[in-house]
């Protein structure tokens, strides 16, 4: 029905209506953060602008349910989107506790912030969500019962939620790859009969594409682990709720290529470039730690120099590649 564009509209106007009065408010209270990919590191962008992101895309979704519920006249999947969205706003208490703390003075240890990501799995696992049985490569479909449902339900969500958060740092790449890979799902949800789920996802790219204009090279506004929390949970719960959990985990390979280079660098090297005076960046360490690291030595490699735009552009080009074979290997899941 044409009048459920209304929720999708909603979140991206009030994202781009909200976003600016962030900004400002931001610069009046001092909560400003360093852009560090930049020369002089000005310490003049607005604090962790995912808040208004959650708030449209929430108010998106409550919307859809409204609709639903007075002029559809059908409640058959609100306990599902109840269930997200519980979700989500208990991840986007942890991010912004962490944000809070500040990711220089180290936020929340590794190990409590995984503990608390378990609890954003809460809400899935009471409505026993998903599919419990699942195709696996090689060896067919197998019914997991209980352990889909305890073990890796909060597995997804706290792996998803951890991963996407490693890949970051970069004007415009956080909120440029959730808007590619959550309209992707949605389109996987909209052809595997999930139109609900699509809808919801939309909400969230909507508000993400306001965002990004205001957070693509130069910032104007971060993200904050707010929204990477938020985001990296959404793709877990929208695979989980559509049953498509092994397209999520292909096309999540670049955060499980980021994971690992994380990992080589004991979790302790971050994603920045070394900026240069006339904007170019190079490498900061003499191994590579993150996907921004080999973007960096990619584009040096063939353009000479190397700025922050081309490598988010470069990665965002990786992603849909990815989700091109992703296309072609799941065609009969996808289009079938």
């Amino acid at each position: 029905m044409e009048i459920l564009w209304v929720t999708i509209i909603l979140s991206f106007f009030l994202a781009l209506i909200f976003i600016p009065k962030w900004i400002k408010k931001t610069k009046q209270a001092g909560l400003l953060w360093e852009d560090m990919n930049k020369f002089e590191k000005p310490k003049n962008i607005a604090f962790s602008g995912g808040i208004i992101v959650i708030f449209a895309f929430l108010l998106g979704a409550l919307s859809y349910i409204a609709i639903r519920t007075f002029v559809i006249k059908s409640t058959e999947i609100n306990l599902e989107i109840f269930a997200l969205l519980s979700s989500i706003l208990i991840l986007t208490l942890i991010g912004l506790t962490d944000d809070l703390l500040g990711w220089k003075n180290k936020g929340l240890s590794i190990r409590f912030r995984l503990f608390l990501a378990l609890f954003a799995s809460i809400p899935l696992v009471v409505i026993n969500a998903g599919t419990q049985e699942v195709v696996i490569p090689f060896l067919g479909t197998i019914n997991f019962g209980l352990f889909y449902t305890l073990i890796i339900i909060p597995i997804g969500i706290v792996g998803a939620t951890t991963t996407y958060n490693f890949l970051a740092g970069f004007n415009g790449l956080e909120a440029s790859q959730g808007i590619i890979i959550l309209t992707f799902l949605s389109f996987v949800a909209y052809q595997t009969n999930s139109a609900w789920l699509a809808i919801v996802g939309i909400c969230m790219v909507a508000a993400l594409l306001a965002f990004y204009l205001f957070n693509k090279y130069p910032a104007l506004i971060f993200p904050g682990d707010i929204l990477t929390y938020s985001i990296g949970g959404l793709i877990a719960i929208m695979a989980i709720l559509g049953n498509f959990e092994r397209i999520a985990v292909f096309i999540f390979i670049p955060y499980i290529l980021e994971t690992i280079l994380k990992l080589r660098g004991k979790l302790e090297k971050q994603s920045f470039g070394k900026p240069n005076s006339d904007g170019s960046l190079d490498l900061p360490y003499k191994k590579f730690y993150s996907l921004t690291h080999i973007s960096i030595f990619i584009l040096k490699k063939f353009r000479k120099k190397a700025n922050e735009k081309e490598v988010v552009y470069l990665i965002n080009l990786f992603q849909i590649i990815i989700i091109l074979l992703a296309l072609i290997i799941f065609k009969g899941r996808i289009l079938g």
